[in-house]
Parts: structure tokens; sequence; C-alpha cells
């Protein structure tokens, strides 16, 4: 594996670590970004990456993807991510959990994890037992917040569309605003149920085609293939599905004046934001409309760790205030000429102290 201080995502990390052990078979790393704000916060993704490198670069991106989520989100956390290299089989033993809770537990509360692309709420109970840096635990209150961080993610997700339809539309609602939704998951496909409910006309597309075409008949949809999706001509293109879809390819596939969606690191390079501006396409930063997810495990953990429940209505308002934030970094990048994804960083990271 080629040494991360090289590579191009390298961004000044205050750490990074290669975990593996022997008995479990756990191979993972867990990359600490910024700690200027509090611990390292950031869900653990499990994935098999045919490239271990791959497999660095998501833990450096995403670490520092959601150093800049949190400080935007006015959180007190830091941004950390840590990446489980899975087998061909995606097999998760109890094992393999239990040593990947030790190590979380060895950074002594520097970094805590929550649920990602491959983890659940019953992997966050087993990682439990092994630490207490951990958060997104079921709850029975259902007046406390707790358990999968998705429906508030895909609140913010709907949110967001709705103030750049606003901005760049001058539509105050969705009826028959035509999105259409790369990934149908607990992100994408709730949001999908918010966008069809507001009246919005639906392209729903993910790689299991079968998920998606069973939401486009429960919403009055349509399923398109999931390689013909970026192709579909629109109101909204929204990306929740994985990250670096918006390359010098993609962008130029758009058929789209606006790109709004939950998934992480849309941008392939810093200067796709400027090819996106080229062509006339309103970019929401990704790391601000996704936040509703962080928000409410944060919320939850703090909570906890003061030893009371964390009240849901209180997430539900933080998660309503994603809109505002997107209006901000929109009005300043029209009144300074830069784009908004250059805006959204400048802002985070004088929050992190860079």
């Amino acid at each position: 594996m080629t040494a991360f201080w090289t590579e191009a995502d390298f961004d000044d990390h205050e750490g990074v670590h290669f975990v593996h052990d022997r008995h479990s078979g756990l191979t993972a790393i867990i990359a600490l970004h910024s700690t200027h704000l509090g611990p390292g916060a950031g869900g653990t993704r499990f994935w098999h990456y045919s490239d271990p490198a791959a497999a660095l670069r998501d833990a450096l991106r995403l670490s520092r993807g959601m150093s800049y989520k949190n400080a935007m989100a006015g959180l007190p956390m830091g941004g950390g991510k840590a990446v489980i290299l899975a087998g061909p089989d995606r097999r998760k033993s109890p094992e393999l959990l239990a040593a990947f809770g030790d190590a979380i537990d060895s950074l002594g509360g520097r970094y805590i994890t929550a649920e990602d692309v491959g983890m659940g709420e019953a992997d966050m109970v087993a990682i439990a037992r092994r630490t207490p840096y951990v958060t997104g635990l079921p709850t029975q209150d259902s007046a406390a917040a707790g358990g999968d961080p998705g429906p508030f993610t895909a609140k913010g997700v709907f949110l967001g569309i709705k103030a750049a339809v606003a901005h760049k539309l001058g539509r105050d609602d969705l009826e028959g605003v035509h999105i259409a939704v790369q990934g149908t998951g607990s992100v994408g496909g709730g949001a999908s149920r918010l966008l069809a409910a507001d009246g919005a006309r639906l392209t729903l597309a993910d790689v299991d085609t079968a998920r998606a075409s069973a939401l486009a008949q429960e919403l009055g949809g349509q399923a398109v293939p999931a390689e013909a999706i970026m192709d579909v001509e629109c109101d909204v293109f929204s990306p929740n599905a994985l990250g670096a879809i918006l390359d010098d390819t993609g962008i130029a596939r758009l058929r789209a004046p606006i790109v709004a969606g939950g998934a992480n690191n849309q941008l392939a390079r810093p200067e796709h934001g400027a090819m996106l501006a080229e062509r006339g396409i309103l970019y929401t930063p990704d790391y601000v409309i996704n936040g509703g997810g962080i928000i409410a495990v944060t919320m939850e953990y703090l909570a906890r760790r003061d030893g009371h429940a964390c009240d849901i209505a209180q997430v539900h308002s933080a998660v309503e205030a994603i809109p505002g934030r997107l209006q901000t970094i929109w009005t300043e990048a029209e009144h300074s000429g830069r784009t908004p994804d250059v805006v959204a960083d400048a802002m985070a990271q004088r929050l992190i102290g860079r």
C-alpha cells in the first residue's frame, strides 16, 4: 500500500491507523482528519475493495469530509472515518466486530463511530459491547433519537433539494419537478418518498434493479438502468450512492440544472466544481446537504454521554437548519464569484482552524 502521506487526498490528517487482527481476520483503517472541534466523529464503512489503496483513499477523503460536515452542522465534533476491508463474501463475524470495537477503544475517545455503508444497527450494538465510543444505537423511546440515522439524512437531502429548486428555478413547491435519483437505499429511498409526497416526478435507479423498480412502482415513478440515470433530462440530479461520480465524463453527461444529493465526495477532484459552474449547474455541497445523519447520531451520543435521552424534536429542528446554510453558501458564491464547493470548503476550514 502506498505511504499515506504521499496520497493526493492526504490533508494533514492528525492520524491514520492501520488495524489488523489475525484471529478475526480484521483489516481496517481509521483516519482522523481533525479533532480541533472535538473527537473525530464519522461512520464505519464495510466494503470489499479490489485494491487496498482505494480503501486508504476512501478513509482519507471521507474523514476530511466529516471534519467539514461536522463543522458546517455546528457540531462539537471533529472528523474521522473508518473503513473495514471486507472479503469478497462480505462476511462479518462477531469476532471481527469485537476486534474492531477494541481498536476503536484503544484510541481513548479520539474517534466516535456510527454506521455507514455496509454497517447497521446490529453492528453498532456489537461494537458497543467493546467500547463506549459508538453511536447510532437503537432506542425503544419514540420521543428519543437513536438507531438508524438514514431517515434524518434523507430529510436533510429532501429539504436541501427544495432549497435548491427555490434558488435555481424560483419554485416554492416541487409539484411536477422532475428529479432523477441515483441510489434508492436508506437515504435515496427515504428522500424519494418525501419528494413524491411533495408532488415531485421521479426517475429512479440503483444497482439493485429490483429495489429501484419496486420503489418506482410504490411512488408512481419510473425506473431506469443504473448506467442510464446520469443521462436523464430532468430538473434535479440527486446522487445518493457512492462518491466521485462528478468527473469529466459524468459532468458532461448531466442534463439537469441542479445537482443535490446525499452521496459523499461527489466531486471526483476539486476542479470539477468549476466544471459544473461552467455548465450553469447549481451544486449543493454534499457534506452540507447530507448532514442530517451525523446531526442525529452526534446529538444522541452527547445526550447518552451526559446521562439522558436525546429529544427527537431537537434533532428535527437541527436538521431543518440545513437549507439556511445552503442558501448562505449560494449567496456568498454569487457575490464572490467563487463556486459553492470552494465557498463551503473555505467556511469549513476556518471553523476547524485551518
